[in-house]
């Protein structure tokens, strides 16, 4: 019996499926070249048809469900959304043909010195704060819950994989009692706002450029982990994107922006702006605490190394917020010591 679950295995699978519909989408079989994976199972190729591009998931089951990405496209199209429209779907082996939303993630864009300082890159995240207005209105009935529970669960990965794993450090017991103090607010705090649609990783490699003036909409991918959640959650994604260094000054005026859009839109946002300030701190610190183990578990336990180059900025987020709140100084004083800084005067805990 073939072991469908290897990726040559799979591949090949792929292909047969995409044959059986090569001459109702008008698919070239033979250009079918990768695109991407992520941090999960799944896998990313494109290929060509008379009328442009296609993209194809390969989300081999059980690892993966493609059942929510389905679910979830359907949803962000009826709210206008710029996503990627289902050709063909087989839920059973984990295969989904795609309209291709472009060549060029955010990050891409990027990375490739295109975009970022100039005024069409400004216009460009402002299409992108305007649509994750519109993605939050969404409707939410039989989404997951992001509640408490869930997000004091997660910050466990960073004493578990972060400071013991990937430092070699182990927290003393009162250090420890501490931290989970700390996890306690953050997760409460979270928690407590109101919830929305959440796409939970709405940042620069899941926004695809879009094609410009006059709304400069851009394309929404990767969203199948959507969430009933904190409505701070996905704008703290994007202006601590843990891909992009943004300094505050810049995390400042999107944030604004997005408050201003969002208060237009009659979303729950707090009517004080100092107020949804703090919130998307401390939800943004929640986050990179999450991603900073995520990080380094996906480094030691997966062999995906490359997500170590990331984790610098991940960390400069972190004690971008602990610093600026006295309650978080002990979480300062603990990564000081985890990651070997040399105490600097001013420090009070």
């Amino acid at each position: 019996m073939t072991d469908t679950h290897t990726p040559d295995a799979r591949l090949a699978a792929l292909r047969h499926w995409l044959e059986s519909h090569a001459a109702a989408q008008g698919l070239q079989p033979d250009t079918l070249t990768p695109v991407s994976g992520d941090a999960s199972f799944r896998r990313y190729f494109r290929i060509q048809a008379p009328g442009g591009a296609r993209i194809v998931m390969d989300a081999p089951p059980p690892q993966e469900n493609c059942g929510p990405f389905v679910d979830i496209a359907q949803r962000l199209a009826a709210a206008g959304l710029r996503v990627p429209a289902i050709l063909a779907q087989d839920l059973d082996q984990g295969f989904l043909l795609l309209t291709d939303l472009g060549p060029q993630t955010f990050y891409e864009a990027i990375q490739a010195g295109q975009t970022r300082d100039d005024t069409a890159w400004q216009q460009h995240m402002r299409g992108a704060l305007r649509a994750l207005t519109q993605l939050q209105q969404c409707p939410t009935d039989g989404l997951p819950v992001y509640d408490q529970a869930r997000l004091r669960q997660e910050l466990d990965l960073f004493p578990q994989w972060y400071l013991r794993t990937h430092l070699g450090h182990a927290p003393g017991a009162d250090a420890q009692a501490a931290l989970d103090r700390l996890f306690d607010l953050l997760a409460g705090q979270a928690a407590a706002q109101p919830r929305v649609f959440v796409h939970r990783d709405y940042h620069s490699p899941n926004l695809m450029m879009g094609p410009g003036a006059p709304d400069f909409p851009p394309g929404v991918i990767d969203f199948q982990d959507a969430l009933l959640g904190p409505i701070s959650y996905d704008i703290a994604s994007l202006v601590m994107d843990a891909r992009t260094t943004w300094d505050e000054p810049q995390q400042l005026d999107w944030a604004i922006r997005y408050w201003e859009y969002a208060r237009a839109a009659q979303l729950p946002v707090p009517a004080d702006f100092a107020q949804f300030h703090q919130q998307y701190e401390w939800m943004g610190l929640q986050r990179n605490l999450r991603i900073l183990g995520v990080f380094a578990r996906l480094s030691h336990r997966d062999g995906k190394h490359h997500y170590l180059d990331h984790m610098p900025r991940v960390q400069a987020y972190v004690r971008q917020v602990a610093g600026r709140y006295t309650v978080f100084h002990p979480l300062l004083r603990l990564l000081d010591q985890a990651e070997q800084v040399p105490l600097q005067n001013g420090y009070s805990f």
